[in-house]
């Protein structure tokens, strides 16, 4: 089992960050919302000077364990969402927020952790093993309307009723699902067809783990804490790894990246007062990337930098 973490666009997310206008090597404060094994908060570091702050989130202890062996003062890592960085950090005070979306190949490679049905472990599903319920102990008790309704909303899953009724029904058999194999074979007998290449499990373990850790709710909350302490010029990185992800990024990039007026009004698109974020770039892994880390294939990472007053 190789649960080495490889950080996807480690370069371009950098460089990118680095990059922006308000950016000083020697006096800089820059946000990782998402320290994983610490790949983006390492090479960071590497281009910042004495004098400058790294602040790293993780709601994973055993990145926060990571985190605590590096001997950096610069470095300051909290065990927080990064949805909660504008509660650490004062408004324009930082120069470029990265948030490296989704979960890390260690935590999938992990089977005590519960995330892949790869492996059979207990069911958990938690960033933080710290509070919250376990993906078991949610199924234990959740009715079929609620389950069915977290499957389709987070995965798009066609099958999502069926999944939730066959959970259901086991359940009152006595026999509730408390490990992943229990699960991913009970999605196997359910779900008859799918894509070629895709497991039937796919897309539900990854809605579970998504309702969860509540991780959509926490980027949209992120995303706002992030446009609050960037200074002007700085800039906004993220990395998503699907659609529902990416989708709320693009959405909340484009509609600050332009002032909304009334549809009766007589103005044409190009001629919209702007935003207060300007869109730099959409960026995707290299052929060569993916090939050596297959896990990239689905990244997209979008940049935008912060406006000063509307135009």
């Amino acid at each position: 089992m190789n649960n080495t973490h490889r950080p996807v666009l480690l370069a371009e997310a950098v460089t990118a960050m680095i990059s922006s206008s308000s950016f000083q090597k020697e006096n800089a404060l820059i946000v990782d919302g998402t320290f994983g094994r610490g790949g983006h908060s390492k090479a960071l570091l590497e281009q910042m000077g004495s004098n400058c702050k790294l602040i790293a989130f993780d709601k994973d202890l055993e990145a926060i364990s990571t985190a605590q062996k590096i001997i950096d003062p610069r470095l300051q890592i909290i065990h927080s969402s990064f949805a909660m960085m504008d509660q650490y950090v004062k408004s324009q005070t930082v120069d470029a927020v990265l948030l490296d979306l989704g979960i890390s190949s260690p935590q999938i490679d992990t089977p005590e952790r519960g995330f892949s049905f790869r492996f059979d472990g207990p069911l958990d599903m938690r960033m933080d093993t710290s509070c919250g319920v376990s993906a078991a102990q949610w199924l234990a008790s959740a009715p079929v309307e609620e389950i069915t309704q977290v499957i389709k909303t987070f995965s798009e899953e066609r099958f999502a009723f069926a999944i939730a009724r066959a959970i259901v029904k086991q359940r009152e058999e006595g026999k509730a699902v408390e490990t992943t194999l229990e699960l991913s074979n009970l999605i196997a007998k359910t779900v008859r067809t799918r894509e070629p290449g895709q497991d039937p499990a796919t897309r539900t373990f990854q809605a579970i783990r998504i309702y969860i850790n509540q991780e959509l709710a926490d980027l949209e909350r992120g995303l706002e804490a992030a446009l609050d302490v960037l200074k002007i010029g700085g800039r906004l990185v993220v990395i998503s790894f699907h659609s529902l992800e990416d989708r709320i990024v693009k959405q909340f990039m484009q509609s600050h990246s332009q002032i909304t007026v009334p549809r009766e009004l007589p103005i044409r698109a190009k001629d919209l007062p702007q935003g207060d974020l300007e869109l730099i770039a959409r960026i995707k892994p290299s052929v060569s990337e993916i090939e050596e880390n297959p896990r990239a294939r689905s990244a997209v990472m979008r940049i935008a930098e912060k406006r000063g007053m509307a135009t």
